[in-house]
């Protein structure tokens, strides 16, 4: 018998429903998933940081630099996002660890699969994130 390790490494792979919520083979799939992503960001993190520090020249047309350093901020607002992405992400694998990954954090009712599968850090099902959002926007209102 293959183990959940290499049945998940296999792409045609996906969680489905009609298998046991939360099994050996879907945990083993989103832990992957979530630490691909989280070294694809540490990896762009790293060309970014790169990029920055090559970066140095300066301009002698204000519209040169003052369009150089709007990227520049725009890559820093990107990357501290990504930064806060990958405690996002460090905390699903906590969550993979100890049992609780897949399960909403309001209701203690499974999240879904394909939920899960399109947002891997997802902590809220579906019909609680539609209620936390509504409770938001009304609040935003005020």
């Amino acid at each position: 018998m293959k183990s959940a390790a290499v049945l998940a490494e296999r792409p045609e792979y996906r969680p489905s429903e009609d298998e046991e919520f939360m099994n050996e083979r879907q945990l083993e799939y989103f832990k992957q998933k979530l630490n691909g992503w989280k070294e694809d960001i540490l990896r762009e993190s790293g060309e970014t940081l790169k990029h920055l520090q090559s970066e140095t020249e300066n301009h002698p047309d204000l519209a040169d630099r003052a369009s150089s350093e709007t990227d520049r901020a725009l890559e820093l607002r990107t990357r501290d996002r990504q930064r806060k992405l990958i405690s996002k992400i460090d905390e699903a694998l906590r969550r993979i660890e100890d049992g609780s990954y897949g399960y909403c954090e309001e209701t203690g009712e499974p999240i879904g699969v394909a939920r899960l599968d399109a947002r891997p850090i997802a902590t809220l099902s579906l019909e609680a994130q539609e209620r936390h959002e509504r409770r938001e926007r009304v609040h935003r209102d005020d």
